[in-house]
C-alpha cells in the first residue's frame, strides 16, 4: 500500500459515520442492513460511505447474492498501525534525547550548587560560623 492508500484511509475515517461502521464492524461481520439500522440516513447514503472504505481498502463485500457481508479488511488497519508506530518511535526516540539533555544540565546545576560546599547551607541567624 502507498502513501497515496494512507492518506484514503485516514480521509475514510475522518467521518464519524464511517469511523463507528469500521468500529462496529471490528466486532465482526454485518450486512449493509444491519450497518444502517443505527443511523438516520437512506440505505443509500450507507451506500456511499460503504464505497469510501472500499476504496480506501477498509472494507470488502464479497461477490455472490444479496446479502452480502460487509468485512472488515485488516491490511488497511496494519498500514495505518506501522504508520503510527513509526512516528511514535521517532517521538519517544527524541523525548528520550531531551530527556538525557536535561538530566544532565540538572547534574552540572548541582555540581555547581554543591561545588565549594557552602552555597546550599544557609547560616543559623545571628551566628556567622553557623553554630
Amino acid at each position: 500500500m502507498t502513501a497515496d492508500t494512507l492518506s484514503r484511509v485516514f480521509a475514510a475515517l475522518a467521518d464519524p459515520t464511517r469511523l463507528d461502521m469500521v468500529a462496529r464492524l471490528s466486532e465482526g461481520d454485518a450486512t449493509v442492513s444491519q450497518l444502517a439500522e443505527p443511523y438516520r440516513m437512506t440505505l443509500q447514503a450507507v451506500y456511499k460511505h460503504l464505497r469510501v472504505l472500499e476504496d480506501a481498502g477498509l472494507v470488502s463485500r464479497p461477490r455472490g447474492p444479496q446479502p452480502r457481508p460487509v468485512r472488515l479488511e485488516v491490511e488497511a488497519l496494519d498500514l495505518m498501525d506501522t504508520w503510527i508506530e513509526r512516528h511514535r518511535d521517532r517521538v519517544e526516540q527524541r523525548y528520550r534525547r531531551l530527556d538525557a539533555i536535561l538530566a544532565e544540565m540538572k547534574g552540572d546545576e548541582d555540581e555547581q550548587d554543591h561545588g565549594d560546599g557552602h552555597r546550599s547551607r544557609p547560616e543559623a541567624a545571628g551566628h556567622p560560623d553557623g553554630s
